[in-house]
């Protein structure tokens, strides 16, 4: 569509200007991260920094001025009657669009999305939109230009998908724009391009601010990007206790003449297991009401995203482990090492004499994810409408549970009891957010979670008119 204005800002009169709004996009990237201009597309790929990078750095340069002179009105007046009406019209919208950052709802596959400003007071935008709406995914944040086009808007070509964490530093960075010295703002001016005048930012209407700024959005994905190729982000999985999770796996030899029996005896006379068959037993702890949430994401300085990982009896009780007894061994499963080595100490301590000294076998969640998939070839094969039950329904008594669990995102408040005040409501509502959006995000399209619905959540907790 923009194939004559791409080459149209190769000539002489443009070459020079567009190079100088790209390298406006690029150098911020290259102070923060320490790498070369000439790097930047071979860190990311080329295919990537053609499509998100140079796209919008190359959409800003059509709305740019430069000695009163715009390069989209130069070409509309020299060439612009080798274009199609529409394309014209387009190319005018764009001319005029300004990007901002986006949160994504109500997506209809091949057809649009809605689209919320989150940096300007703006009604929720219907986006007429075919090829994005295939990968993007509920209450996605997206860098973009909405550009209209007569009663229909649709997104310019470059767009940049950015993760939550990443996009509240953006919003941040922006809002604090506006409390900037004067000599901070001409340093601003100057390094975007633009001409501010007498005025101050602050002054400067929501959307003028933007344009001032527009080099940032690319600055803070790009940033981000690179830091994730070269220090890929494992999730920091952790149990209620704050411990980092961990499957663990202890094995007691039972002593010589040690009965089944006598394991049992032993086991039910302490008030910390609880019998769940004949050869098995729960090791609980606390009440929920008395359990304290894991410490907050970020607790160890690292940017990490924090997920709790824990599993409540029906009485309540939070389950520490699981004990089963084998033909002539005792065997203690738990979530982490440090409870595992009070475990064993526990059933050291209960049956003494009648366990040998165990084997303790550990195994991280990237390890287990590894062996399963290795082992999937060999799985039986269940047909998809029986998986996605299976997993469904599993889901929705993990999330039903949760509502009731202490959560570190709600100030270790139960989700049932935050949303019994506005500001509580509020931060449910960005957590119901944040969850969906990663449960779509970080599945298969295959994955039976893919299909999930949240819906009933929002429901429960009175909160469906907010799911926009």
């Amino acid at each position: 569509m923009l194939e004559g204005l791409i080459r149209w800002s190769t000539r002489d009169r443009w070459a020079d200007r567009f190079d100088w709004v790209l390298e406006g996009h690029l150098v911020p990237t290259c102070e923060e991260t320490g790498i070369e201009i000439e790097q930047i597309a071979s860190t990311i790929g080329e295919d990537l920094f053609m499509s998100t990078v140079w796209a919008c750095a190359f959409e800003d340069f059509l709305t740019r001025e430069f000695d009163g002179e715009n390069a989209t009105d130069d070409y509309l007046k020299r060439r612009g009657w080798k274009e199609s009406a529409s394309i014209r019209n387009y190319m005018a919208a764009l001319r005029k669009s300004t990007m901002s950052l986006y949160e994504v709802s109500d997506i209809v596959p091949d057809t649009s999305f809605l689209a919320r400003d989150l940096l300007r007071d703006a009604e929720p935008v219907l986006v007429s939109e075919r090829s994005a709406t295939r990968s993007l995914k509920p209450w996605d944040r997206i860098a973009a230009r909405v550009v209209h086009v007569g009663s229909r808007s649709q997104i310019g070509g470059g767009l940049l998908v950015f993760d939550h964490e990443t996009s509240e530093l953006l919003v941040a960075a922006v809002r604090k724009l506006e409390s900037l010295s004067s000599e901070e703002e001409r340093e601003l001016a100057e390094a975007n391009g633009y001409e501010f005048d007498e005025d101050r930012f602050s002054d400067l209407s929501p959307t003028d601010r933007l344009r001032a700024i527009t080099p940032m959005f690319t600055t803070f994905w790009l940033v981000d990007a690179i830091d994730r190729i070269q220090s890929p982000r494992i999730p920091d999985l952790r149990n209620a206790e704050g411990d980092e999770v961990m499957l663990c796996e202890a094995r007691f030899p039972l002593a010589a003449r040690t009965t089944g029996r006598d394991i049992r005896a032993a086991l039910e006379a302490r008030p910390e297991f609880r019998a769940t068959s004949s050869k098995s037993w729960s090791w609980v702890g606390e009440n929920r009401s008395a359990a304290k949430p894991a410490a907050a994401p970020g607790h160890d300085g690292s940017s990490r995203k924090q997920l709790t990982f824990e599993t409540w009896s029906d009485e309540d009780r939070l389950v520490l482990g699981d004990i089963r007894l084998e033909s002539k061994t005792l065997v203690l499963n738990t979530n982490s090492e440090q409870r595992c080595s009070r475990g064993c100490a526990l059933l050291s301590d209960a049956l003494g004499g009648r366990l040998r000294h165990p084997s303790v076998k550990t195994e991280s969640i990237e390890q287990v994810m590894v062996s399963r998939e290795s082992a999937m070839p060999n799985q039986l094969d269940i047909p998809e409408d029986e998986q996605r039950a299976i997993v469904h329904d599993y889901m929705d008594r993990h999330y039903r549970d949760v509502l009731d669990q202490p959560v570190p995102a709600l100030d270790g408040q139960t989700p049932r009891t935050a949303v019994k005040t506005e500001g509580g409501r509020m931060k449910v509502v960005e957590w119901l957010k944040l969850m969906e959006n990663r449960t779509a995000k970080h599945a298969d399209p295959d994955n039976p979670m893919a299909s999930y619905n949240f819906a009933w959540l929002w429901t429960e907790l009175g909160l469906s008119e907010r799911r926009e």
